[in-house]
């Protein structure tokens, strides 16, 4: 039971983790905007860097991006509350029946990683060169987001037995 217990809360933590980022984001939008705008608009990058095409400068789609962004955070809060919502109704069921409770916990999770790996490391730190900018990289802090549910994903997922 200790493991289950462990696995809840886990899943739990990370769910609030998410839901303050995304309430965050929705009640102060103008701190984490300018991020996304210097982002996208990639105006702290190395001068004259050849990538400099790939800029966003319109403010649309700066909204845009961070409302995805945004979007997704919630979506993850939400499947991740969801998720552990299951797993304690099932805390005391057959194995099969805990088990069979992880998959929105386990969608939440990888909606996570999607959100801060790919979302922040692929898209924001590779497409858009974030790492070159020493004002405006969030790539540390989105690694350590997204190996947190990275570790908690492997956790979930070991099989419980009876």
């Amino acid at each position: 039971m200790g493991t289950r217990y462990a696995k809840i809360t886990l899943v739990l933590a990370l769910a609030a983790f998410a839901s303050l980022v995304a309430f965050n984001n929705i009640t102060d939008y103008g701190s984490n905007f300018a991020f996304v705008k210097h982002v996208l608009s990639m105006d702290t990058t190395f001068p004259g860097n050849a990538a400099m095409y790939r800029a966003i400068n319109a403010p649309w789609l700066w909204h845009g991006a961070y409302g995805l962004i945004i979007l997704g955070e919630a979506l993850t809060a939400l499947l991740l509350a969801w998720g552990t919502l299951a797993l304690w109704r099932t805390r005391q069921g057959s194995a099969a029946e805990f088990n069979r409770a992880k998959v929105r916990a386990t969608t939440g999770l990888a909606l996570g990683f999607v959100v801060w790996f790919f979302g922040f490391m692929v898209v924001g730190g590779e497409w858009f060169l974030m790492w070159q900018s020493h004002q405006w990289n969030g790539q540390e802090a989105a690694f350590k987001f997204y190996m947190a549910i990275v570790g908690v994903l492997i956790f979930l997922n070991q099989p419980d037995t009876d």
